[in-house]
């Protein structure tokens, strides 16, 4: 029983029909009923996490997602992650949350991860880390690749959050398991692959339209390309790390 991971789903389903979402989720079936599974999401708002979990609930079970420790550190947010049992990553040292999700793989829990480990601000399929691959293999189980299309109109990186009444409609796809096999590189390739052929799928029943700031460039939308939001993502990395100096220097 998860009474607290239920009463979350519940207001979120609730906070879901105020807006006035619309969700098509095809695929669902590919969610195991038992046993461990690497969720493998792609990243595009910040609100996308609240949407991947909703295929698993069709046989009833919850996905335990890894997210960066600043968010188990705020005093709000902090106790919610908690009691839902997510993972907390601290980029600084990554081993201990890399062995606590195998951990839980291994315990036949569904872990949510996001491959690209940032947002794409050009909402095509960055490059992916090689971590939930190398969970895969590690833990012996298959990795389940979700594509959701649309929660970049909600609230994306650099533009205001819309969580008003907008009717927006989001699309979500569950792929078939991919069984783990090494290298993890090829691995990794595979569900790379695989994700993009899943998104596209998505975005032709998707109505796209031009010059919107949500809409990649690829289908006439103002969106930068992937090049140019990997130069941008590059700058923002370096300005922060400047700014770490200097704070820790004190010059």
């Amino acid at each position: 029983m998860e009474p607290v991971y239920r009463t979350i789903i519940g207001i979120a389903r609730t906070v879901f029909a105020f807006e006035g979402l619309k969700f098509t989720v095809k695929g669902d079936e590919h969610i195991p009923a038992t046993g461990g599974a690497v969720i493998a999401i792609n990243h595009t708002g910040y609100m996308d996490f609240t949407y991947a979990g909703l295929p698993a609930r069709r046989v009833k079970r919850y996905i335990r997602f890894m997210a960066k420790k600043e968010v188990f550190d705020n005093k709000i947010s902090g106790p919610i992650m908690r009691a839902l049992k997510h993972i907390p990553v601290d980029r600084a040292a990554g081993s201990d949350s890399y062995r606590a999700a195998v951990d839980r793989l291994r315990h036949g829990q569904l872990v949510g991860v996001y491959p690209e480990a940032t947002i794409s601000r050009s909402f095509e399929i960055k490059a992916f880390k090689s971590g939930a691959a190398r969970m895969a293999i590690e833990a012996d189980v298959p990795i389940i690749p979700i594509v959701i299309w649309g929660a970049q109109r909600v609230w994306t990186k650099g533009f205001p959050k819309r969580l008003g009444r907008t009717n927006t409609p989001i699309s979500i796809a569950v792929g078939e398991p991919i069984a783990p096999f090494e290298p993890a590189s090829e691995l990794t390739d595979k569900l790379h692959a695989t994700m993009e052929v899943m998104l596209a799928d998505l975005q032709r029943e998707y109505e796209h339209p031009a010059g919107a700031y949500w809409v990649p460039a690829r289908l006439g939308g103002s969106a930068p390309t992937l090049e140019e939001a990997n130069r941008m993502d590059l700058e923002e990395s370096e300005a922060k790390a400047r700014a770490r100096r200097l704070r820790e220097t004190g010059n």
